[in-house]
């Protein structure tokens, strides 16, 4: 089902919307760029959206110059971006919400929850980084922006490897026919440079919402890296390491990543710390005494992953050793 789309004025201009579900509201930002309608029909896209729209009230928005959205007179900054977001959450009488954002909209996602901890009830980030200059060298993105903002065809073709892995013919038409709807060269040149220009590392940290960063292990737009070190500035935020390379969350296996977002936005409230069946798997190997790589081995998994679950524990344990890890798995078994 096509959606329904609606209009707000925001301080960047005015903003198509749409929503979908029903349940809690949950505001979502894709990331660079956006197309309420044609975006339904990229990979997975459709089907992620529907499935979320099972569990909550769906919110999806056009960026300012983006999609269904104004395309002249608008505010294309960081901030504008921010106001804009809040303007639709303002506008379906959501507030407050949870929040999920993906790349760039991470970004965005995550300087709300700061901004704003009064309106967000949780945050879920995917293949997200505190700092846009981290993604490349500085010669690469002006070479990048410069090109998108030349020839639309040609700087989404040397963008295509960092969304997808080995992207097919069919896999070009489908983002070709995308970007052609969702923005015109220069907005997406300009967005796509106050991406690269965004360091939100000194807000990170002021982050008081339930945080789970997603990351794919092999994702070749934002280097695992770098979704990692967001989760080491949120305080009490869970890294979920995810298997894959993709950067766009609903191509390859997005049931993955919409299970794992699932997992963590309906997880009951409780006053306890709460371990996933793949970290209480892990802690109990570390009470048997195993190393990271020898979990790793033990669970056919990355040592890097291994290594995440540990960290992930620790955080929620709220303790600094693996010895503390061990005392814990010991009373948590004895109580059982």
């Amino acid at each position: 089902m096509k959606p329904r789309i609606r209009y707000c004025r925001t301080p960047a201009g005015r903003v198509a919307y749409a929503t979908s579900g029903t349940g809690p509201a949950l505001l979502c930002d894709s990331g660079w760029i956006t197309d309420l309608h044609g975006q339904l029909d990229l990979f997975a896209y459709g089907d992620f959206i529907e499935r979320l729209a099972e569990r909550f009230t769906v919110i999806r928005f056009d960026k300012p110059g983006c999609g269904l959205s104004d395309r002249d007179g608008i505010d294309l900054s960081f901030d504008g971006q921010v106001a804009a977001a809040l303007a639709v959450a303002d506008a379906v009488g959501a507030d407050r919400f949870r929040l999920f954002g993906a790349s760039q909209g991470g970004q965005l996602a995550a300087t709300i929850a700061a901004r704003y901890p009064d309106r967000v009830e949780a945050l879920a980030l995917y293949g997200v980084c505190a700092s846009g200059r981290d993604l490349a060298p500085a010669e690469v993105r002006e070479s990048v922006v410069a090109l998108v903002r030349a020839h639309w065809g040609l700087g989404l073709r040397a963008l295509a490897g960092a969304f997808i892995t080995d992207p097919t013919a069919e896999d070009l038409a489908a983002l070709t026919r995308f970007q052609q709807a969702s923005a015109s060269p220069a907005a997406a040149a300009r967005l796509l440079e106050v991406y690269y220009d965004t360091d939100i590392r000194a807000l990170l940290p002021v982050v008081a919402a339930p945080t789970a960063v997603l990351h794919r292990e092999a994702d070749k737009g934002t280097r695992f890296e770098l979704g990692r070190e967001v989760a080491s500035l949120i305080p009490g935020a869970t890294l979920i390491p995810l298997p894959g390379s993709s950067h766009l969350y609903y191509h390859g296996d997005w049931t993955a990543v919409l299970e794992a977002m699932l997992g963590f936005l309906c997880e009951p409230a409780s006053t306890g710390p709460q371990l996933t069946n793949r970290e209480l798997e892990v802690a109990g190997l570390v009470a048997e005494g195993l190393t990271n790589q020898a979990i790793a081995r033990q669970l056919a998994v990355a040592p890097r992953t291994a290594e995440a679950h540990v960290e992930n524990i620790r955080r929620k344990l709220e303790v600094r050793s693996r010895a503390q890890i061990a005392a814990w798995v010991t009373e948590h078994r004895l109580r059982g």
